[in-house]
């Protein structure tokens, strides 16, 4: 059987070259749609979803019982390992050949299985077990650094020697499509004597990706390369909402606390570590050497364009502000989970881990409005003479993704999110 990752294959159902779900990505995802039926596990193939769970009934599966894809999230189906992973992966490629009958000449089933994208609903795709973001861009850190402590000090002094991180909050991670309330919080400018309590006045985004552990490890047990590497099930992309003028008062000495923890928007489709194997490329040199439990062995980045696009209120499409690449992470994330359960923490099925901001070495590379205007000196200049330092209400963020293969790419869709008033 042709390996679900071959280049060459194609499935029946036709799908554009630019598309982000041709037949090598299959992401998965949960959905409803206009049957009546609850919420249940799907793959998006063009602009399909295929029912896992009505194949399941139809005993096309041999190895997920029918009740695994019917859950509301891919926890139970993430449990089963990576064995599984990988084969319900290989057969589902096989269904959906444009040279395999099983599926493509069976019309009752077609019909059953294959509900256009236009008429379902997705909603989140696993239940957060907990959420940990990290801060594992060069460019990013180095950026922020300047512009607070000045070249001479922009980076810390521990971030070359490990994945620096804080934990977040796993009950307001939210799928793509979801409105983003304007947080409340303190706010001192450095103007004021007194802090006062009121809302953001800086909102801003930061383009992330998001790692789901699709493996639990045991408490007081550190992780190999290799072992971090199996435990990862798939990846998101994330939007890490962030409130500048809240975090700049709260963020001494702890970091970043009610500055974070009003949202988190992630994509709605999964796309498995195995889908990315293609796109894989060793991340930059890291110097100082890596403590040997950080050291990797394997190319642990990937070769992704990400992209994010703004829409003003005033505007009707968004308008790019940022293109950049996931390969320029300094801390991969392989390390960030080796790292994170180095003291022995015990990481669960369904775990989120945010890479950090992702910003390359140009300006147009940038992943945050914070890099983008400068902390609000550089106002951003978008079409019909509209112009951004930070986020306003009613607009709306949309980040993408993708891997680029030979004539076909490995997408995740994408991320939005409109920003509402404060109460």
């Amino acid at each position: 059987m042709p390996h679900p990752n071959d280049p060459s294959l194609r499935s029946f159902i036709p799908v554009d070259a630019t598309s982000h779900f041709p037949i090598q990505n299959l992401p998965y995802g949960v959905f409803s749609a206009k049957d009546g039926l609850a919420p249940r596990v799907g793959v998006a193939i063009g602009d399909y979803v295929l029912d896992l769970w009505q194949l399941a009934q139809d005993c096309r599966f041999d190895v997920v019982e029918p009740a695994v894809f019917a859950a509301p999230q891919l926890n139970p189906f993430m449990a089963l390992g990576p064995k599984v992973w990988s084969n319900t992966r290989a057969r589902i490629s096989e269904l959906l050949r444009q040279d395999h009958p099983e599926l493509r000449d069976n019309e009752s089933l077609r019909k059953r299985a294959l509900v256009p994208m236009a008429d379902v609903k997705l909603h989140m795709p696993f239940a957060v077990s907990g959420y940990t973001d990290f801060y594992s861009s060069r460019e990013h850190a180095t950026n922020v650094g300047v512009m607070f402590r000045g070249k001479d000090n922009a980076l810390q002094p521990n971030w070359l020697h490990m994945p620096i991180g804080y934990n977040g909050r796993a009950s307001t991670v939210v799928v793509s499509g979801t409105p983003v309330r304007r947080p409340r919080g303190q706010l001192k400018p450095p103007s004021a004597e007194v802090p006062s309590f009121g809302p953001c006045k800086r909102l801003d985004f930061e383009l992330e990706m998001g790692v789901i552990v699709g493996q639990p490890s045991v408490m007081g047990e550190m992780l190999t390369e290799k072992q971090a590497e199996e435990m990862i099930f798939g990846f998101v992309i994330l939007n890490d909402w962030s409130a500048r003028d809240i975090q700049q008062w709260e963020y001494v000495p702890l970091g970043p606390f009610q500055a974070k923890v009003f949202a988190t928007s992630i994509s709605p489709w999964l796309v498995t570590r195995e889908a990315l194997e293609p796109f894989r490329l060793h991340g930059p040199a890291q110097d100082p050497k890596p403590l040997p439990y950080l050291q990797q062995v394997q190319p642990n980045n990937y070769d992704m364009a990400l992209e994010v696009g703004l829409r003003a209120t005033q505007m009707n499409a968004p308008q790019n502000i940022s293109r950049t690449n996931f390969k320029y992470m300094y801390w991969s994330s392989v390390q960030q989970l080796v790292h994170h359960a180095s003291s022995g923490c015990a990481m669960n099925v369904g775990d989120l881990l945010g890479s950090g901001t992702i910003s390359g070495p140009e300006k147009d590379q940038r992943g945050s409005l914070l890099e983008i205007s400068w902390n609000g000196t550089e106002p951003v200049e978008l079409a019909a003479g509209v112009k951004r330092t930070f986020l306003e209400d009613g607009d709306s963020l949309v980040m993408r993704g993708w891997c680029q293969g030979d004539g076909y790419r490995v997408g995740f869709g994408e991320v939005e999110g409109t920003i509402l008033a404060a109460e």
